[in-house]
């Protein structure tokens, strides 16, 4: 939970989502084939990767750049 309230912490997150959704999504893809309801949400970002993967990738290094020396 304390992800949640330290903001660097919740943007590493939500990036290593997209990233294992992404990669869910292109081992599996009977996994995340609903749109709808809980799993949805895992779809979409599922979506979110493979449509923005460079802006994702960016995020990713930026995250773990600023880990490393903050």
């Amino acid at each position: 939970q304390s992800a949640l309230f330290n903001f660097n912490s919740f943007l590493t997150v939500v990036l290593l989502g997209i990233c294992a959704c992404t990669y869910v999504k292109i081992q599996f893809p009977a996994l995340l084939e609903q749109r709808t309801g809980f799993r949805g949400v895992f779809w979409k970002a599922a979506r979110i990767g493979e449509r923005l993967s460079p802006w994702v990738a960016a995020g990713c290094l930026a995250m773990g750049v600023s880990i490393i020396f903050f």
